[in-house]
């Protein structure tokens, strides 16, 4: 007689029990997803800056600068021109913004350089930047899938910089 309680003991703990294990479970999964996705965009966003902070004759400031494009190209699809489906699911050109960056000696600080001929305009006179920042600034979402959990998606913002080594 006393076999059976033990048995029915055992099987109550475990039936409450595995329902935890399996939301750790899931949950270990989708942070494993969330940390590959956020790995892959700052690898993509260093491919971008990387590219770009090693041309010559880039333009900054005009948005359709084509070796801007090839470069953001090249890290969303794996080629230049864009004619294949995006490495990471969902992730545009479109998406991705290069800044320059330049250090100011009066502040002691790294700030945004504007686009003019006083600044970072090197097309029209412009000294170079020091440094370009590539960022996904409206953020990349990614939707955790837990079952029988509504969640709310979460906006990955990578950002990368680099120095610029161009001319």
């Amino acid at each position: 007689m006393r076999r059976h309680t033990q048995r029915g003991g055992f099987l109550l703990e475990n039936a409450m029990f595995m329902p935890i294990l399996l939301l750790l479970l899931f949950g270990m999964i989708e942070l494993a997803k969330v940390t590959w996705t956020y790995y892959s965009l700052q690898k993509t966003l260093y491919t971008v800056a990387r590219y770009v902070g090693t041309q010559q004759g880039v333009n900054f400031c005009d948005d359709s600068d084509a070796i801007v494009s090839a470069a953001k190209n090249l890290a969303v699809t794996g080629t230049s021109d864009g004619s294949t489906e995006p490495i990471i699911r969902n992730l545009t050109i479109d998406q991705i913004q290069v800044r320059l960056e330049r250090f100011t000696a009066e502040s002691s600080e790294i700030g945004e350089c504007e686009c003019s001929a006083e600044a970072c305009d090197t097309a029209n006179g412009g000294r170079a930047p020091d440094y370009i920042v590539v960022t996904i600034p409206n953020g990349y979402p990614i939707t955790l899938t837990i079952p029988n959990l509504p969640l709310d998606p979460i906006m990955l913002r990578p950002r990368v910089r680099v120095p610029f080594l161009g001319t």
